[in-house]
């Protein structure tokens, strides 16, 4: 096999898979919410239809479609000083994903990641602990026009690392991104940190649902992604 036939990378979304911290982002989206009046509203709906998504798209579907982008990013910057200054001491990585990164940083993977947080609460997240390191490739919502479920934030990932999107592999805990990771021509590893198993194992393009990342191991995930293609042949 070629040397770029031998070349693969893994995306990771951030919230929900680095860090299981979906539900925290959901109670400070509610805090902001019943400031302005959205009764009813409550963190499951929002898990349920919007996680994933960009601020802007969050609250034009929420509490008003003609919301301006700069109303959007004034807003969505007082949800995230609600987030960063309620859970500051709470956020924890993922059970085994250092072991799971150490894996795959081994055997020479290309380490990503693409998600639909800001930059500030990247920053949050990924400096907390010594994970941005790790990655070849850090792309947030700030940098592209589309967030998810649009394949924009994956596809600049991968061309950052310099792989092709068919050697892809993004782990996605909400369905957005599972359905951003299919547009971009990429498979799938889902967490049931926001959804149920059994929802997830429904999206096109998911190999497998998971827990965290305890259970699977780098090389699993790339026989998996071969599978097909051994198939064919």
């Amino acid at each position: 096999m070629p040397d770029n036939e031998r070349r693969f990378a893994f995306i990771f979304d951030m919230d929900g898979v680095l860090v299981d911290n979906m539900r925290l982002h959901a109670h400070s989206w509610v805090e902001l919410f019943n400031d302005y009046g959205l009764e009813g509203m409550d963190p499951e709906r929002y898990l349920r239809e919007t996680a994933g998504m960009k601020g802007l798209d969050v609250l034009r579907h929420f509490l008003r479609p003609d919301i301006t982008p700069e109303e959007a990013d004034r807003l969505t910057e007082l949800k995230d000083f609600l987030y960063r200054f309620m859970y500051r001491g709470e956020i924890e990585p993922m059970p085994g994903l250092e072991r799971f990164l150490d894996a795959a940083a081994l055997m020479g993977v290309s380490l990503g990641v693409g998600t639909g947080a800001g930059e500030k609460n990247i920053a949050f997240t990924l400096d907390r602990e010594p994970f941005r390191d790790r990655f070849g490739a850090v792309v947030g919502s700030h940098q592209v026009k589309r967030g998810k479920p649009h394949p924009d934030i994956f596809l600049r990932v991968a061309e950052q690392l310099g792989i092709e999107p068919s050697r892809c592999v993004v782990f996605e805990d909400a369905l957005p991104g599972i359905e951003a990771a299919t547009a971009a021509g990429m498979k799938s590893i889902a967490l049931s940190t926001t959804n149920p198993p059994e929802v997830m194992r429904t999206c096109k393009g998911v190999m497998s649902v998971v827990d965290d990342f305890t259970t699977i191991s780098p090389s699993e995930v790339i026989d998996r992604l071969l599978e097909p293609q051994l198939t064919d042949r």
